[in-house]
């Protein structure tokens, strides 16, 4: 089975960031995206609000760096979320649960367009089945901090430079070239 969701649009809300029993960040937010149409000749716009979930590192750096209005890319899964409301109705709603985001703002909105994902990690994020309310101030932690491994990055080769010349050397087989 394939779920992946794609969606660019604004923030409607800041970040609520609270941290699991187990000290894992999980951040909630809503974007909103629009479709621009027309029928008969009216334009019209068409606007879809949809929260989303980050866990995690990503759920810590939305917190740091994303409020209400700012652009962003995020790519994920689909999640029906379901819970029993406080008149014991059976209650449900699809979300996003974010795997990738990218802060699409300009350099001067403080977000410089970075990319994130959880996987830029070492650490196993998981989706926790229950979440803890924080005891401090908004957006920070009783959790102990945890200090997270810097992405390993393959060392890149040097080229081979022919002496006389100066232009690197490209070991391609002929079969490699797609045209």
């Amino acid at each position: 089975m394939f779920n992946k969701v794609i969606l660019v649009g604004n923030l409607t809300r800041d970040i609520e960031l609270r941290y699991s029993q187990t000290g894992m960040g999980i951040a909630k937010a809503a974007i909103a995206t629009s479709r621009k149409f027309s029928t008969n000749g009216e334009k019209k716009e068409e606007v879809c609000f949809v929260d989303i979930t980050f866990f995690g590192r990503s759920a810590e750096v939305a917190n740091q760096y994303l409020r209400k209005g700012s652009k962003i890319l995020v790519e994920g899964r689909l999640t029906l979320e379901q819970w029993v409301d406080q008149n014991g109705q059976k209650r449900s709603k699809h979300s996003v649960t974010v795997e990738t985001m990218q802060m699409l703002d300009s350099k001067g909105d403080n977000s410089g367009g970075a990319s994130f994902s959880n996987n830029d990690f070492d650490q196993d994020y998981t989706q926790p089945q229950s979440y803890a309310q924080p005891t401090q101030a908004y957006g920070q932690s009783n959790a102990p901090q945890q200090k997270y491994a810097e992405p390993v990055r393959p060392a890149q080769q040097p080229r081979k430079m022919m002496p006389e010349q100066n232009i690197p050397v490209i070991d391609i087989d002929e079969d490699e070239i797609p045209f």
